[in-house]
């Protein structure tokens, strides 16, 4: 399976959503590149592109700075590279929605990205038959997008927006797009970038760490958030490492994955959050309690008669980091922003036309 990845270049001026200046950067040219695979935002005011990391509301009512970082410190950081998880923002709610994606990506590119590098992932083509065979209830109810007035299938007019806006695109056939961005994500990080990933998806805290963010969209204030590992830690008071462990335990509505409280109802959230803590991951917590009482004694009799159950749940959740495909310099260079204007407008004439 070949999987193309480039840019496209023109002269139009800069797009710059409600008014907003920016000032336009002018990146190198970028050649087609061709790559294989075996396989597979507390304000609700405007936020100024000058401080696009600045304080914003999440999803948990915690009012939080973005980097958490002082002025002396920031300009130490690092060259930021985001990866932009495309497929989520296809959808307003659990509704295929071309607007969504428009929406959320023009503000991505006013508001958060500005002129970084950003690459952008779709999931490929039954990118999710691995998890299914393990678990057939993994993402049964998603809904594939639909084109609207396009002609074209979804994942061609989305790619071909992306690519006109000068953002390579990947999509690998028989992989998630989750794991080609843990993947990506992972290289980037070696090669000294700060990676910033760009998704509702909660599968991505399992990910974070000093040198991988998140920006989150958040629907209720319509616009972006940041969320940082100071703000996971502050949440949840733990390391993001056990983020994977938690979920196993206590399962995932949204994609379909049961937890323990399915086969054993008094297995709640407190319990699972204590146990994970102290024992720092699923596994360590299963180990310990084959061989020991860990907690009372339906939490014992629930990880040692469901152990199988749990360790399923963490194969269809943990994000792989090992698929083929490899980050290219061509996708690292400052994002051309010339055809963002033309190529939104266009967009978005075209779903009111």
């Amino acid at each position: 399976m070949m999987t193309t990845v480039g840019f496209a270049q023109s002269n139009s001026f800069l797009f710059s959503m409600r008014s907003q200046s920016i000032e336009k950067t002018k990146a190198p040219r970028a050649k087609w590149v061709t790559s294989s695979s075996s396989s597979s935002h507390l304000r609700a005011s405007s936020v100024s592109p000058s401080s696009t990391e600045a304080f914003h509301r999440v999803d948990y009512g915690q009012a939080i700075a973005n980097d958490g970082m002082n002025e002396e410190s920031s300009k130490k950081k690092k060259k930021r590279v985001f990866f932009l998880d495309v497929s989520p923002l296809c959808y307003e709610g659990n509704k295929p929605s071309s607007q969504a994606f428009g929406h959320w990506l023009s503000l991505f590119f006013s508001q958060v990205s500005l002129t970084d590098p950003v690459v952008a992932v779709l999931d490929g083509e039954e990118g999710n038959k691995l998890r299914r065979e393990l678990l057939p209830s993994y993402k049964a109810q998603r809904k594939s997008p639909n084109p609207g007035k396009y002609s074209k299938r979804p994942h061609q007019f989305v790619e071909e927006v992306l690519r006109k806006c000068n953002v390579p695109v990947v999509r690998l056939q028989g992989h998630e797009a989750d794991d080609v961005v843990a993947t990506l994500m992972e290289q980037a990080v070696q090669r000294g970038y700060r990676a910033v990933i760009a998704s509702p998806d909660k599968d991505f805290k399992q990910l974070i760490s000093e040198n991988v963010q998140i920006v989150i969209p958040l629907a209720d204030l319509r616009r972006w958030s940041f969320y940082t590992l100071k703000h996971y830690h502050a949440q949840y008071n733990c390391d993001p490492q056990s983020d994977l462990s938690f979920r196993c335990i206590m399962g995932d509505k949204v994609d379909g994955v049961p937890g323990i409280q399915h086969v054993v109802p008094a297995f709640g959230r407190k319990t699972a959050m204590k146990l994970v803590r102290k024992h720092g991951s699923l596994e360590s917590l299963l180990s310990a309690a084959a061989v020991r009482t860990v907690g009372r004694p339906y939490a014992q009799e629930a990880l040692t008669k469901y152990a199988d159950y749990l360790r399923r749940n963490y194969q269809v959740l943990a994000l792989k980091r090992d698929v083929k495909v490899q980050i290219e310099e061509e996708w690292l260079v400052e994002r051309d922003t010339s055809n963002d204007s033309e190529v939104l407008s266009s967009f978005f004439s075209t779903l009111h036309g």
